[in-house]
């Protein structure tokens, strides 16, 4: 499980076709602080594994390589990554930490595309102290979103400000647009998108109440280990 509070900025350094997979290798030294072989660590709100041996993460060179399967290119943007690109970086959440953002799997459930970035107001100096973005948002998981409720844009845990049936905006702090690789997306580019699993778990459970009862094996007066 993951926070959505990004740690790091990242690079990709090289990407390795295997077939129909991939195998990533990022720099990253924050995340790669005690980072041990089987790890956790989301790459643009996907989940990832560590591969890199004891040895060679012994070495201290603040780089990790994970593999990509099919699975994975085709239901994130991670198959658009090329050497060099920016990716915003987390470790798998610490039992007992602070919950920062929300609970995030790092399970992407759909990728949407930046649609219009809106600057807001500017401060004394000119910065810019918050920008408001528009993403377009798939209906397979539009019913999922709610005003003020959250959701992950390429891992980092957002706030949702409207959320209309194809679309849906955030508003982003200065942090955030420094700290992320939202600051530097441009319109068209595609983002991977996680809803908040707990609406999910909500719709299956009131779906479950809606389905006929499944009748028991036992007959009235039975009970488990009595002879019939």
């Amino acid at each position: 499980m993951f926070t959505g509070i990004i740690e790091e900025l990242g690079e990709v350094v090289s990407i390795e076709e295997i077939g129909d997979s991939s195998r990533i290798r990022l720099r990253g030294p924050v995340v790669c602080e005690g980072a041990r072989h089987g790890d956790s660590i989301a790459v643009n709100g996907v989940c990832l594994t560590v591969v890199d041996t004891p040895e060679e993460l012994a070495a201290g060179t603040g780089e990790f390589s994970a593999d990509v399967m099919a699975e994975t290119l085709h239901r994130s943007s991670l198959g658009e990554l090329k050497p060099g690109a920016r990716v915003n970086l987390e470790r798998a959440m610490a039992l007992g930490a602070r919950l920062g953002g929300h609970l995030v799997q790092g399970h992407v459930d759909a990728t949407g595309r930046l649609l219009s970035r809106e600057p807001g107001e500017r401060d004394a100096a000119g910065e810019l102290r918050w920008e408001v973005l528009r993403f377009s948002l798939p209906g397979s998981v539009s019913r999922y979103l709610v005003e003020k409720g959250s959701i992950t844009v390429d891992g980092v845990s957002l706030t949702v400000v409207e959320a209309a049936l194809d679309s849906f905006t955030v508003s982003l702090i200065p942090a955030t647009l420094a700290l992320t690789t939202l600051g530097a997306k441009t319109v068209g580019e595609s983002v991977n998108l996680e809803v908040d699993v707990l609406a999910k778990y909500v719709e299956r459970l009131l779906e479950a109440r809606t389905l006929p009862s499944i009748p028991t094996a036992l007959s009235a007066g039975d009970a488990p280990g009595e002879e019939r």
